[in-house]
């Protein structure tokens, strides 16, 4: 059992759940998530693991609210248990001394991108960050991300907060003055915008590193439910992943996956009883 410490919204139907799981947070390193199961019976959800306070004991999660078994996890209120958390799962997210770094993050993805950032900063790289939504309330981790990137900027569609757009434009101007030219860029949001971004950083030659989310239900490579192709190769993200170079990704595969089971979960359908 797992007891919750705290749940706060930062944003429309997205959670920030501090939880203890002192194992957990003494082993988890930056890019590796957990599998989260609220009581017998419930669905398994992948949650990646935000942050971690090893000394506490705890383990944040942040947590999108879409679907049947995520409203259910983020309903748990201070004081209550969660009955199963498995994890630190996946590979560790490479950490390389690469000079210049521009992390991207859009929406929900910028709660992913969070640990991968830190721990860039950590190894000594130079970062900007660049973080997008619809609108102000969207935007999430703006001030901790702040506090160890060179730069952060902020986009939205509706022009509500920083630059009105999306994080490809920002983008664009980096890689176009040599003063900024990122050596690396990490990317984490919906599937359209990882695709956007790693379509503008290939002509320039620029290492582009993405973290995938496909339905993944045990977590250990073998469901197979969470296959991607990936330089025209099958790898599952939660063993061989969940980061993948980029410019490899087959994004019109990714999508057409993570839509397969959109209305069964609409209508309160567990994923993993629908694979099986």
């Amino acid at each position: 059992m797992f007891k919750v410490i705290s749940n706060e919204e930062i944003a429309p139907q997205l959670h920030r759940m501090v939880i203890e799981a002192p194992r957990i947070a003494k082993a988890r390193k930056p890019g590796q998530f957990a599998i989260v199961r609220l009581k017998p019976g419930a669905e398994r959800i992948p949650l990646t693991i935000a942050d971690d306070d090893p000394e506490a004991g705890t383990i944040t999660l942040i947590i999108q609210a879409v679907g049947y078994s995520t409203k259910e996890i983020v309903a748990t209120q201070p004081g209550e248990f969660i009955q199963n958390i498995a994890g630190p799962l996946g590979k560790p997210t490479d950490i390389e001394v690469w000079g210049k770094v521009v992390c991207v993050g859009g929406g929900a993805g910028t709660a992913v991108l969070f640990p991968l950032a830190k721990g860039l900063a950590q190894a000594g790289n130079e970062l900007t960050t660049i973080i997008g939504g619809r609108s102000e309330k969207y935007v999430i981790l703006f001030d901790e991300l702040s506090a160890f990137s060179k730069q952060t900027i902020a986009t939205t569609e509706d022009g509500s907060l920083g630059e009105k757009g999306f994080v490809t434009g920002p983008l664009k101007r980096l890689l176009d003055d040599p003063a900024t030219k990122p050596d690396a860029v990490y990317a984490v949001g919906p599937v359209p915008m990882m695709r956007a971004v790693s379509d503008m950083t290939r002509p320039y030659g620029v290492k582009t590193i993405v973290s995938l989310n496909p339905i993944m239900i045990d977590g250990t490579g073998m469901c197979g439910g969470c296959r991607v192709t990936v330089g025209g190769k099958v790898q599952f993200a939660c063993v061989d992943g969940p980061e993948f170079d980029g410019h490899d990704v087959d994004y019109a595969e990714l999508a057409a996956r993570q839509n397969a089971y959109q209305e069964l979960d609409e209508h309160g359908c567990r994923l993993d009883a629908a694979l099986a």
